[in-house]
């Protein structure tokens, strides 16, 4: 019998192949003959790129870029096993976290070490891009990302404008006369879990913005400000940004990505479940395990446990989910999960069960549950 394992992190305490390892060890000392497939599987944030390395075969790079205040610091990539394709997460050189709380300031933080990535990318031999847009301290609509690349913003004098979100107002015209020649020629995915357009009441600056250091005052000007831009986008390329979705994500850096670089937004689960060939490798699977740190009804929501669900029930595959937390058990379990486990032991506290080697154990008791439970008798 075939069980497959498609586990994502549990954040702070396991990643995704260690989560795994736990769940196939207890599945062997239950039943030594059991085939078992394990699948690394993030949905876009934290582990995400450890999960595509392993897929692509690939190897990380350190390159010194400049951060969201444009102070020079080292910032890890990835580049596939073939050296064609880079992934990046840009919150690894323009995320929020990088900034000290009096650091963050929408109006000047700036997109440009992202677009240093990919230029170092691109001098390595790279054409194809994986990026992904979560975790930004950014509102610059991906202007910084451009001028790294050779894009020039201008006023209505001519004058070449700055860093940060404060430009966006200004932007008259946008002089690609010396963007790099090699973009030409690349292909871009955007990793893009939210459906934000560009401005407006559920656009960048007034979902995210406060989050980032902005003034209510400097959502409106930030707001206006993209809508300014907008109009110069669409002048300048062609294309509509304004309510595209997702053009909103990373402080307007998927909208600009997409209009300038001719990127495809698409939901990180997706990406993540076709770069490992998932649909493929449970065409013969008796059971799959899925899991995460937390699991609730948002799982169901383009979450990749609830993708996976998804692919088992088109299969006919029982699906079970294990989670340190669970909320909303009895909608997961009527969405189609065959069961749905806690990993935490009641009683424990939650800073004890995230200690590693705890979490471990603990995931491989919850297995041994699973597994003696009554619809696996037919599978073990």
């Amino acid at each position: 019998m075939k069980i497959t394992l498609a586990i994502d992190s549990f954040k702070g305490s396991l990643t995704s192949a260690e989560a795994e390892q736990a769940a196939k060890e207890a599945i062997l000392a239950h039943n030594k003959d059991c085939q078992i497939d394990c699948i690394p599987i993030a949905d876009g944030g934290e582990g995400t790129l450890a999960v595509l390395m392993e897929h692509l075969r690939g190897s990380t790079h350190i390159v010194h870029a400049h951060n969201p205040c444009m102070d020079i610091i080292p910032a890890t990539y990835g580049i596939s096993g073939d050296g064609h394709t880079a992934f990046i997460e840009m919150a690894s050189i323009s995320g929020l976290p990088l900034l000290t709380e009096t650091q963050r300031n929408p109006m000047y933080t700036t997109t440009y070490g992202t677009g240093e990535l990919i230029r170092d990318a691109l001098d390595k031999g790279c054409r194809q891009f994986i990026i992904g847009i979560g975790g930004s301290a950014t509102n610059d609509a991906g202007t910084g990302m451009l001028q790294a690349l050779g894009y020039r913003f201008l006023d209505t004098q001519r004058d070449e404008l700055k860093q940060g979100g404060k430009i966006l107002k200004d932007i008259a015209y946008i002089d690609e006369s010396q963007k790099d020649k090699r973009l030409k020629n690349a292909h871009f995915i955007v990793i893009c879990d939210v459906e934000n357009p560009f401005y407006g009441p559920n656009g960048a600056a007034y979902i995210y913005a406060r989050q980032k250091g902005a003034t209510e005052q400097m959502i409106k000007e930030l707001d206006e400000g993209m809508q300014r831009f907008a109009k110069v986008v669409e002048t300048s390329t062609g294309k509509d940004i304004s309510a595209l979705p997702g053009s909103g994500a990373a402080g307007g850096l998927g909208g600009s990505l997409h209009a300038f670089l001719h990127a495809e937004l698409k939901p990180g689960a997706e990406i993540l479940l076709e770069l490992s060939q998932f649909h493929q490798r449970i065409t013969d699977t008796d059971l799959i395990i899925t899991g995460e740190g937390k699991i609730d009804r948002q799982s169901l929501m383009g979450k990749i446990t609830g993708k996976i669900l998804q692919a088992g029930q088109a299969r006919g595959i029982p699906v079970v989910a294990i989670a340190g937390c669970v909320e909303d058990k009895s909608q997961l379990l009527k969405a189609g999960f065959k069961g749905v486990y806690t990993t935490k032991p009641a009683g424990m506290p939650l800073e004890k069960a995230m200690q590693r080697e705890i979490a471990i154990q603990c995931i491989k008791e919850t297995v041994l549950q699973v597994l003696n439970t009554g619809y696996t008798d037919n599978l073990i």
